[in-house]
């Protein structure tokens, strides 16, 4: 049975992972010309994530190239003293099992572990795609699939050619994101210090691997935007705008992304679709149901996501029609409470008012004076669903090949 997957970052070569080792055969095609090295930004794995990482044979890799940010500094624009906090304490409130990683660096652990079993076709693009499974690309001879699925991000490709325009099923939810890759010119080694203020943060952090830093800039506004989102000059006029006044390092930032060819811009926008599939295509990751980048932990539902749905392929033998509503119920939960959590997750991190930040500096100290299993158990008894990921039970798929993942990778998942 002949897969096709659009997307060559993290959902496609976990689902590529699992679809291969049950059996399928997999060709993933990727826009980009080679694996990205583009620069990137953090992504954060948390427990269900990371316990398929494990059972994929990638933790080594996965940890070795972990960011190892121990510390956050963060001023404050009211004026307020300086908060610092120990990342661990702030990460233990969220999961018992994290890894913070470049998202480059974990797309290329992915490609490198899947290359040989996986056709990676680079440089070329998916341009129509029949009920039937005849697909036609940019540059390659056209060819046939028993199924395709999009795994080609927010923006995806895929999903516009089957179910239609972008804005017919995105919800902007009031934000922000920039990323710049930036000299590290104040020596930080796993440690993020930035500056926060009413509707606005802006950060800094480095990483003992990395020879730079990254910039990262997030604010919200009462409207959207105008702009294109592959218009890189005007993005980067807009976020002068929005950052141009601000104090502490900002205007070295400023001036740094307009000079960085590894510039990242976009809403923090969801998706909302009634199903991901439809025939014999299927969405995964944020091409199907992102909860908004760097605010609803996009990166976790993702990896999960790729792993139900390899699984419910497998446990249907390749029959559509039964594992794609399969995949959908058995991660609608996920999805939907990944949504609210980012929602909330968006108004906490650039507050709406002085009242606001204030409180949002005070809860930074708090959790620095808390003895960290009281942090956790504040956390676990919360309503806003902090604990979300942790919350998740992975399934066991048994592959074809009689390979069954581990009970003691499992446990507690």
């Amino acid at each position: 049975m002949k897969i096709l997957i659009s997307g060559a970052s993290v959902a496609g070569p976990v689902l590529a992972y699992w679809l291969v080792r049950a059996g399928f055969d997999v060709t993933v095609v990727e826009r980009a010309p080679a694996p990205r090295k583009t620069g990137g930004h953090a992504v954060d794995l948390f427990r269900p994530a990371m316990d398929i990482v494990e059972r994929m044979g990638a933790l080594e890799p996965v940890m070795a190239h972990a960011t190892g940010t121990h510390t956050l500094t963060m001023h404050a624009e009211n004026g307020a003293r300086a908060v610092e906090l120990e990342m661990r304490r702030l990460m233990g409130a969220f999961s018992d099992r994290h890894a913070e990683i470049m998202r480059d660096d974990l797309s290329e652990i992915f490609h490198d572990l899947t290359r040989d079993d996986v056709g990676y076709v680079f440089g070329d693009s998916i341009t129509s795609i029949t009920p039937e499974g005849e697909v036609t690309f940019e540059r390659g001879a056209p060819a046939a699939y028993d199924l395709v699925i999009g795994a080609d991000g927010l923006h995806s490709n895929v999903r516009r050619l089957v179910f239609g325009p972008e804005e017919d099923f995105t919800t902007w939810i009031g934000a922000y994101l920039a990323v710049a890759s930036v000299p590290n010119h104040l020596g930080l080694d796993g440690r993020v210090e930035g500056l926060m203020g009413v509707d606005r943060t802006a950060a800094m952090y480095g990483a003992a691997h990395m020879e730079d830093a990254r910039a990262v800039f997030l604010f919200r506004t009462p409207r959207p935007l105008d702009y294109h989102h592959r218009d890189v000059a005007r993005q980067k006029e807009l976020l002068r705008e929005h950052f141009g006044d601000a104090g502490w390092e900002v205007p070295r930032l400023l001036d740094e992304a307009d000079r960085s060819p590894a510039f990242y811009f976009d809403s923090i926008t969801q998706l909302r679709l009634d199903t991901w599939s439809r025939g014999r295509v299927t969405l995964v990751g944020d091409a199907g149901y992102c909860p908004g980048p760097a605010v609803g932990g996009s990166t976790s539902l993702a990896v999960v996501g790729a792993y139900v749905l390899a699984g419910e392929l497998a446990a249907c033998d390749g029959d559509h029609t039964r594992a794609f509503p399969a995949y959908e119920a058995e991660l609608g939960e996920y999805v939907r409470r990944s949504r609210t959590f980012a929602v909330n997750a968006a108004r906490g991190l650039m507050p709406g008012g002085r009242f606001g930040l204030w409180a949002l500096n005070r809860g930074l100290r708090l959790v620095n004076r808390l003895p960290a299993a009281l942090t956790k158990a504040v956390a676990q008894g919360t309503s806003k669903g902090v604990r979300l990921h942790d919350s998740i039970v992975l399934k066991d798929y048994a592959a074809k090949d009689g390979r069954t993942p581990s009970r003691e990778h499992s446990k507690g998942a």
